[in-house]
C-alpha cells in the first residue's frame, strides 16, 4: 500500500507484559510480509529541527519525512520515501517505492524521482517548502509485525533494540547507535482504520498496559538536547 489511514496507538510494555502479548499475536494474528526485521529510517529535518520541536508541542496537524528500509540498504535496494500526516489522532502516510540512491539525491536536491504521481508531488512540495531539509537522524530498531487474516486493515508491531545516531547518516551503513528505550522495555504500536477488537482492549486491561503518546524520533532528540546539556554544563 502506498497511503495509508488509520489511528496509530502507542503502549510501552514490560518483559513480562510482552510475553503475554506475543502469545495472543501468534493465537490471532498472523506475521506479515516482512515478519521480523530490522527497520532503518533517515529523518529529515531543518537545521533547527523545526518539525520535531513542533511535533514535541504535540499540536493538532503535525508532519514529518524519512526515508526508510528494511534491512540495510544498497545502492539498488528498494526503499521507501514516506511523508507522515497526524491531524486530530488520524495518521496519515504516503510513500513511494524508490532505490537508495535515487532517494538519497532526490532528498539532497541532486536529483528527481523517475515515477512521478500525486504522492510524488506532494513529497516534493514538502521537500521544497522546508527548503533546508537534511538528514538529522538515523533511527533504527528490530520489529515484529503482525496482521489480522480478517481485517488487513488491523496490524500490530513490536519495537526493540531502539537506536539513533547523528553521524554515519546512510541506510546502507551498519546498524548502530544510543539506546532509545529503557532496559526491559518494547514498544507496541496498535495500527486499525477501524475498530479495535474487542479481545485486544480486554488484553490490555487485563495486564494494565496503558496508552502512551510516544515517538522514537522525538525521544532521540531529547536525549540529543541531554547530552548536549551535559557537555555545556562539563
Amino acid at each position: 500500500m502506498d497511503v495509508f489511514r488509520r489511528r496509530e496507538l502507542k503502549f510501552l510494555l514490560s518483559d513480562d507484559q510482552c510475553m503475554v502479548v506475543q502469545e495472543a499475536l501468534q493465537q490471532r494474528m498472523e506475521p506479515d510480509s516482512y515478519g521480523k526485521n530490522t527497520i532503518c529510517n533517515l529523518y529529515y529535518d531543518t537545521s533547527d529541527f523545526r518539525l520535531i520541536r513542533h511535533s514535541l508541542e504535540h499540536p493538532v496537524y503535525k508532519e514529518k519525512l524519512r526515508l526508510r528500509s528494511y534491512g540495510r540498504a544498497g545502492i539498488d535496494s528498494d526503499v521507501y520515501l514516506e511523508l507522515k500526516k497526524k491531524y486530530n489522532g488520524i495518521v496519515y502516510k504516503r510513500r513511494v517505492k524508490v532505490t537508495e540512491a535515487e532517494g538519497t539525491d532526490f532528498m539532497n536536491g541532486t536529483g528527481t524521482l523517475h515515477k512521478q504521481s500525486q504522492i510524488t508531488r506532494e513529497i516534493q512540495y514538502f521537500r521544497d517548502f522546508y527548503k533546508t531539509l537534511r538528514p538529522k537522524v538515523y533511527l533504527c530498531y528490530d520489529r515484529e509485525a503482525w496482521y489480522d487474516p480478517v481485517d488487513r486493515g488491523f496490524r500490530m508491531t513490536l519495537d526493540r533494540n531502539a537506536r539513533y545516531r547523528t553521524v554515519d547518516m546512510k541506510l546502507s551503513s551498519p546498524y548502530g547507535g544510543d539506546e532509545i528505550l529503557e532496559q526491559g522495555q518494547t514498544l507496541l504500536e496498535v495500527k486499525a482504520e477501524g475498530a479495535v477488537p474487542m479481545w485486544l482492549v480486554n488484553l490490555l486491561t487485563d495486564q494494565q498496559i496503558y496508552k502512551t503518546q510516544f515517538s522514537k524520533y522525538g525521544r532521540a532528540y531529547e536525549k540529543m538536547l541531554i547530552q548536549h546539556l551535559a557537555l555545556l554544563k562539563g
